[in-house]
């Protein structure tokens, strides 16, 4: 999930595109004018890759004259002629970007890819020609020093602080000499990530395993055996099946495999990609040189470290608070992990396996225990979760009860693959308030994971309202089949509509305020809250169908698959603990301290945590590690749970003052996600809450207490 910064200048390295530079004229490049579509929704039925680059082009141009403008006006700095018209500024830029860093995680190609690497170096000098622009940096700064005189509301005064932070932290305040190392930095930062999440895709077929004999995939459900070979068809495979990796080192398909050494083959594609085994794709050098930069750039800036840099603007603010958390959590998450091995090598000596538990082990032997234990069946299970249903019955169901929306799908519109879809998002009040897109199943040509982003955001000084997309990777089904999801990929759609209503329902003056726009560690709370949803009982028992006989799930598989909830978390928090930890300790690094070896120094990382257990590795290894080495998230991968402790403690705050209830979604949208970063971030919690989070709420909420 991404957010936006102030003028769309600092471009998450998640988002690329690329086009070649043939001149378009006004006429025919569809981003030199607002779209004519419904909310300017993106006309994908014009836009072609030729576009990009002259509107990149003319965009950066437009927004640099505007910007010369307000730097050297005669007129003395107010907020109106200097924090406004900065807001207003680069509307073509803006346009360009949102579409092309969609297309770049979503829908790739290789032009794609080579303008975006032709842009990053390009975008990562605009940004510096803005942020290290004196004379705009003395306005910013004269009216500052002056915000108690100034009158503003509490929104203006939000985005004035903001935006003079993050002058000083692009390096406004440095010399002359050290601005032009910044520059150098960020263009090669900007690079390096870029560079970065090509090759993660590039791995993606690079690695993926081809299996000739069916026989190799007992265990496997008819729907995903037939999605396999379809995939090794698409790649000109005959009478073979693909298994394409995940983006994690753990894959989905681990935890119903028999066959052992299919099981060791898909981990061992998944987990040593990026090493450049056997001529293959190497991406430590750019690892290393990411974390050199990085460390310099914060010492520039008079920080210690970049972690200390990066969590400054966070909830976390420092290094230390955020370890002090993460500490905490280890022994009892070693704890519950212990005690899960031990049951699952119970279940391997039953099968005849006396060697120690490996990692291609562990989830299928989970499984195995999950089954005993409560008598689950993840390929039975999979049959009540037909996506169409999920999304109507469960997902659009509960933001109705708790907000009052509706969605209305729509066809009219362009798109930019056949996959995604539309809906009109509806107020009670027959009102319209953006436009919702889904783009739900995997493809060669999107990257991994699950994402929301904006095609436009919403704003009042814009008179802007928002459309946002939705991304994730389900399996597709094969032709003709049912699109049955895991209770996994549920989740996963209730989480990111948790990002998408924060978007639609942003409610704010200034687009840089608008919707996803706060801390990275407050970005994952609503989302998070909105997973809880998908097990309540009289939410699970609407769209919980089976997709052939129309039977509801039994009321007791449902009370077993809520009590299984929290199974194996000990392995799950295990793993993301672990890949936290390694992302911290690239960036608790000093310049000079930078290893040579990154294998090494991860093992080495893990050890000083006591999380070196090699039948739980990392949710992510450092070599795809994408969060940290390409998609905004460095220094700030524990996140997730700092966010979680909020969204545990805020739904269980709501379900004691009565669950799923108007007046309580309305509370939730009024405090929580109407605001965007119109305030403090724990400032909007604490109003909404009436009191500080707790944090037992997130050990009850993973079993961990």
């Amino acid at each position: 999930m991404k957010k936006t910064a102030i003028l769309i200048l600092f471009i998450p390295a998640l988002w690329i595109a690329g086009c070649s530079s043939n001149d378009t004229t006004m006429s025919e490049n569809p981003f030199y004018t607002e779209s004519t579509l419904p909310f300017e929704a993106p006309d994908f039925d014009v836009i072609e890759n030729r576009h990009f680059m002259p509107a990149f082009e003319r965009g950066m141009e437009e927004q640099l004259s505007e910007i010369d403008s307000i730097a050297t006006q005669d007129s003395e700095p107010t907020f109106e002629n200097t924090i406004v018209a900065m807001e207003l500024s680069g509307d073509l830029l803006t346009r360009v970007q949102r579409v092309f860093y969609n297309l770049t995680s979503a829908h790739t190609n290789e032009e794609i890819q080579n303008i975006q690497s032709e842009l990053a170096p390009k975008l990562a000098a605009h940004s510096d020609n803005i942020y290290l622009n004196r004379d705009l940096f003395n306005r910013v700064e004269t009216l500052y020093q002056n915000i108690d005189q100034l009158n503003l509301d509490e929104e203006s005064e939000k985005l004035l602080s903001d935006t003079y932070r993050d002058f000083v932290r692009a390096g406004a305040q440095l010399t002359e000499e050290q601005q032009s190392r910044m520059r150098q930095i960020n263009e090669r930062i900007s690079s390096l990530t870029t560079e970065f999440q090509e090759k993660l895709l590039e791995m993606t077929r690079e690695r993926a395993v081809v299996v000739e004999d069916v026989d190799m995939l007992e265990g496997l459900s008819d729907d995903r055996i037939a999605s396999a070979k379809q995939a090794a068809e698409e790649r000109g495979l005959e009478d073979s099946y693909l298994i394409n990796i995940s983006n994690t080192t753990r894959h989905p398909l681990l935890s119903s495999l028999d066959n052992r050494e299919m099981r060791k083959q898909i981990w061992e594609a998944s987990a040593y990609r990026g090493l450049g085994e056997n001529g293959g794709i190497d991406t430590r050098p750019i690892v290393l040189e990411l974390a050199e930069l990085r460390a310099e750039r914060a010492n520039l800036l008079g920080y210690d470290t970049y972690a200390d840099y990066a969590l400054e603007p966070q909830t976390g603010e420092s290094p230390e608070r955020v370890l002090d958390l993460l500490k905490d959590l280890i022994p009892p998450v070693i704890r519950n992990s212990d005690v899960e091995a031990e049951l699952i090598k119970e279940f391997m000596i039953q099968d005849g396996i006396e060697d120690d538990l490996q990692p291609w082990d562990w989830e299928y032997y989970a499984e195995k225990v999950r089954q005993d234990r409560y008598d689950i069946n993840e390929s039975e299970v999979r049959k009540y979760f037909e996506l169409d249903k999920v999304l109507n019955d469960g997902v659009f169901y509960t933001m109705e009860r708790l907000f009052g929306i509706t969605f209305e799908e729509r066809f009219d519109l362009p798109v930019y693959h056949e996959d995604v879809r539309v809906w009109n998002v509806m107020d009670e009040d027959g009102s319209q308030i953006g436009l919702f897109y889904g783009d739900f199943f995997s493809r060669d040509s999107k990257r991994g994971g699950a994402w929301m982003n904006s095609f436009v955001v919403q704003s009042h000084l814009k008179e802007k309202k928002p459309v946002v997309v939705n991304v994730l990777n389900i399996t597709p089904p094969a032709e003709g089949e049912p699109a049955l999801v895991s209770f996994s990929n549920v989740t996963t759609l209730f989480h990111e509509m948790g990002h998408a209503v924060h978007g639609l329902f942003s409610d704010v003056t200034y687009p840089s305020l608008a919707g996803t726009s706060v801390p990275r560690d407050f970005v994952e709370f609503p989302s998070t809250f909105q997973e809880d949803w998908a097990t309540l009982p009289e939410v699970l028992e609407n769209y919980a169908v089976h997709h052939e006989t129309g039977e509801r799930l039994p009321q007791d598989l449902l009370d077993k698959l809520i009590e299984a909830r929290n199974f194996n978390q000990g392995f799950d928090t295990y793993e993301y603990l672990a890949a936290t930890l390694l992302d911290m300790e690239w960036h608790l690094l000093e310049p000079s301290e930078i290893p040579s070896d990154v294998v090494a120094f991860e093992q080495a990382s893990l050890a000083k945590y006591n999380l070196a257990n090699p039948a739980i590795p990392p949710r992510y290894k450092s070599p795809y590690f994408s969060h940290i080495f390409s998609g905004g998230y460095s220094a700030n991968y524990y996140a997730y749970i700092w966010s979680e402790i909020l969204a545990a403690d805020a739904f269980s705050f709501m379900k004691n003052q009565g669950g799923l209830t108007r007046e309580n979604g309305d509370r939730f949208r009024n405090y929580i996600l109407s605001q965007g970063g119109s305030d403090e971030a724990m400032d909007l919690y604490r109003e909404y809450r009436g009191d500080e989070p707790d944090v037992q709420h997130l050990l009850e909420r993973r079993g961990l207490n």
